[in-house]
């Protein structure tokens, strides 16, 4: 497999750590609201990774935290505090707040197919963990204290800027409008490790520490939380693009300083989701949740399928209109997939191979899902058996999480229910296209079997099938394709 690398710029072949073991880590969320459908890209894209890797043999470790105190709103040292605005915003403590957007959190990750990692942390478990990476980094010169706060001195790194060619100027403190200069800090891209001192006189978690009673800096969250679970080292870290700087770019210089080698050799940054007016956010415009796109009758997983049509590098513009055609590129591949009739025939393993090459060829070079899904309709056009079809469909399916096999065999029931309640006759073409012409001899042809005339009956299938049209009688209907 090969995979951009954030870190170096350029894509690289994936070569894991360790044989018995693939440890990857992902940014969860800040749980003061819920997650909009932008946040939710990220955790898509990740979700699909995950499954792709453990679909080519990898023994996945994955673990994820859940930020529950010390995420500021300038996802860097200064603004309010995410946490205490949700609180007040809903006239609830923190943890109230905390535990209800984790729980709806998950609900819509259910409702997108995205699997859960397979360790979930809440920061505010690991008040131990931090403090013992900041108590090494303030005895090895690489921490300082200073007005009641620990601070990262980024001045001690040889490199800092790891992701983007920074000019420094343009991220001094004061430069920014609306930001005020923490004085404190020796260096302007110095961060905050442990607060002790801060504008916050009622924040409501606290703990005890050498330093004072205080609680953690968002950056050494992800830091702590991962050493605790995954040791001292990384396959792959994921997160949305704007974690790259400040939040991804501040992990590594703690974790490196405290660990004193490489920490993490892979980063994947999955680009932004943007609205017709810009980048998506849960204070602009309408506030588009997954339970926004139930509300207005769409399911989750076209929009799933909406961010596996693009590549996760690329910033994908939403809209309406946009939604509306993969919900209906969604439905006609259902229809597809339901016209498959499994009849228990031998699976044919060389259109599987075949099958599956092309398949790991588009997630293979850097998780190309588009072409993913392209592998996909080539399964449906593939000269195969349909029992074949169905069970690379199922294969690849455990990789994209559309549901497909259980959303066609529920459409073949239902199809078949309102068939037999009305008396009807359903003909389904297997390529989802319509045609009148094939369709009226199709009927004409039923209408002979109702008559007992199976000669006429037998001389339309004959016809049909001299003009390339090959038929196969199915519950209340018949399926036919080109051949």
């Amino acid at each position: 497999m090969k995979i951009y690398n954030s870190a170096s710029r350029k894509i690289e072949e994936f070569v894991p750590n360790h044989p018995d073991i693939l440890k990857m880590y992902t940014c969860g969320p800040t749980v003061y609201h819920f997650a909009h459908i932008g946040n939710l890209r990220s955790y898509i894209m990740e979700d699909v990774l995950e499954k792709y890797l453990r679909f080519s043999g990898y023994n996945v470790k994955r673990v994820m935290n859940i930020t529950d105190v010390g995420h500021l709103t300038s996802d860097a040292d200064e603004g309010e505090d995410k946490m205490l605005k949700g609180a007040k915003r809903e006239h609830k403590s923190v943890m109230e707040i905390a535990r209800f957007y984790t729980d709806a959190f998950f609900s819509d990750c259910a409702k997108l197919n995205i699997k859960t990692p397979d360790v979930v942390e809440p920061a505010t478990n690991c008040i131990d963990d931090y403090i013992k990476i900041i108590t090494k980094l303030m005895d090895t010169g690489y921490a300082y204290f200073a007005g009641g706060n620990v601070y990262f001195d980024t001045s001690k790194l040889e490199r800092y800027y790891i992701f983007n060619d920074f000019n420094e100027d343009d991220l001094a403190v004061g430069v920014r409008e609306g930001v005020e200069e923490d004085t404190n800090k020796r260096n302007k891209n110095d961060f905050v490790l442990w607060f002790t001192k801060s504008k916050f006189e009622d924040q409501a978690l606290k703990w005890e520490s050498p330093w004072g009673t205080g609680y953690p800096g968002w950056h050494i969250e992800c830091s702590g939380i991962s050493m605790k679970h995954l040791g001292d080292d990384l396959d792959i870290h994921c997160g949305g693009i704007d974690n790259a700087f400040p939040h991804h770019t501040n992990e590594i210089a703690q974790s490196e300083s405290y660990l004193g080698h490489k920490w993490c050799n892979y980063w994947m940054h999955v680009y932004h989701l943007n609205t017709n007016d810009g980048k998506m956010s849960k204070s602009s415009g309408e506030f588009l949740t997954v339970s926004l796109l139930v509300e207005k009758g769409y399911d989750p997983l076209a929009y799933r399928l909406f961010c596996l049509q693009s590549h996760y590098r690329k910033s994908l513009v939403f809209n309406w209109e946009n939604l509306d055609n993969a919900m209906k590129t969604y439905g006609k591949l259902i229809g597809r997939v339901a016209s498959l009739i499994p009849k228990n025939e031998p699976i044919d393993e060389e259109a599987i191979s075949a099958l599956r090459l092309r398949f790991d060829n588009a997630l293979g070079n850097d998780l190309n899902t588009s072409l993913a899904v392209t592998a996909l309709y080539d399964v449906l056009k593939y000269d195969t058996n349909d029992d074949t079809k169905l069970k690379a469909i199922a294969d690849f399916d455990s990789v994209l999480g559309l549901d497909l096999i259980k959303k066609a065999e529920a459409k073949r029931e239902n199809d078949k229910k309102q068939a037999a309640v009305a008396g009807e006759f359903t003909i389904i073409s297997e390529d989802g296209t319509m045609d009148p012409q094939i369709e009226a001899k199709i009927r004409d042809r039923q209408n002979a079997k109702k008559a007992k005339d199976f000669a006429t009956a037998d001389a339309i299938r004959n016809e049909l099938k001299e003009a390339g049209i090959e038929l196969t009688d199915i519950p209340h209907g018949v399926k036919w394709k080109k051949v």
